[in-house]
């Protein structure tokens, strides 16, 4: 390291980042190129249907993208500060760099970059991820990280997420995480069966599986909500600022989405009471197909007759006779009208 005559600890550069989370990338194009495909195939559903379907599968669609993508996202708490800090280690000098971290339910995420990138003859440009999912070790990376020789800024922030910690904000977000992680892929699986059970005529659980997305989405929040508020902040101050966390873009986005699922779950649950016909017109099932025959169902439903009173009855209808039916009738009943003449 002497040899470069860099203070140490010296690291080699950052590493090329994309602008974007891979994870996150393809989510958003598989869900993309659903819609494109069903946007070509739109052109063959007839008549004011099309309006419907076109709505019906945006929606669809922003429910399942919004579910995945916030699982693996990393925007559950965000923060950033710009402030004047020293950049390595057992060195008196500083830089100018904005410092932004961000909190998943796998990991977090530590960005540095200059104001301006190039200072002190290098880029200041970083973006690293530390993670404790199932299987990962935290300490693990933290250790690397230190044998690398990130810069200060970054290994202070991922020294206070460590296990080793006074600051106790690993075990807190990570219980969060695993949590919050499981609940939202219950809310997809329910998503993946009201999708099907929309599609056949059992719309009523279509719309209870529904609501159950929109219930297990909540119960997701709630969970991070309550198991990051277990402890007392702690103050990650860099140089002369304080850094200080906040709700993100995938909570809010997941609260939305989930009071939405929650909405139309109640909306269809109250249209299958009160106006179940035309909701199986909605949804482009036959009313007649799967109709349901006339009968009393406290006596019995199929099973039970139903009598026709005598203004549904049909009208009775001279039928003439043969010549020989007609003395038949006429030496049992010598009376009726016919036989007198």
């Amino acid at each position: 390291m002497a040899a470069f005559g860099h203070t140490f600890p010296f690291y080699a550069g950052p590493k090329p980042t994309f602008p974007m989370d891979t994870t996150l990338a393809v989510i958003i194009a598989i869900f993309l190129t659903s819609l494109i495909i069903f946007i070509i195939i739109l052109p063959g559903i007839r008549g004011k249907m099309r309006l419907f379907w076109m709505l019906r599968v945006v929606t669809s669609l922003f429910i399942g993208t919004v579910i995945l993508a916030a699982n693996f996202s990393s925007e559950w708490s965000v923060g950033q500060v710009s402030t004047n800090m020293s950049y390595k280690a057992f060195s008196s000098e500083w830089i100018s760099a904005d410092v932004g971290l961000q909190i998943g339910l796998g990991g977090i995420n530590i960005t540095l970059t200059g104001t301006p990138v190039q200072q002190l003859n290098e880029t200041i440009n970083y973006n690293e991820e530390f993670t404790w999912h199932l299987g990962e070790n935290y300490a693990e990376e933290y250790a690397e990280a230190l044998e690398k020789g990130l810069p200060d800024p970054v290994l202070y922030l991922a020294e206070k997420f460590s296990p080793n910690s006074p600051c106790g904000l690993h075990g807190q977000y990570r219980l969060a995480g695993h949590y919050t992680s499981a609940t939202l892929w219950v809310a997809f699986l329910c998503w993946l069966l009201a999708n099907v059970m929309l599609s056949m005529p059992v719309l009523v659980y279509g719309s209870h599986m529904l609501l159950a997305t929109g219930i297990f989405q909540l119960l997701g929040l709630f969970f991070f909500s309550m198991a990051t508020s277990l402890t007392q902040p702690c103050p990650l101050r860099l140089g002369s600022a304080m850094l200080h966390t906040h709700r993100g873009p995938a909570f809010w986005i997941t609260l939305t989405t989930g009071l939405l699922c929650v909405l139309l779950g109640l909306a269809m649950v109250v249209a299958h009471r009160m106006q179940p016909h035309r909701l199986k017109v909605l949804f482009s099932q036959s009313v007649g197909e799967h109709a349901v025959p006339e009968g009393n169902p406290e006596e019995g439903g199929f099973l039970s007759p139903r009598y026709r009173s005598t203004a549904e009855s049909p009208e009775p209808q001279n039928i003439p006779l043969s010549e020989a039916s007609s003395k038949a009738q006429c030496e049992e009943h010598p009376r009726e009208p016919n036989c007198a003449l």
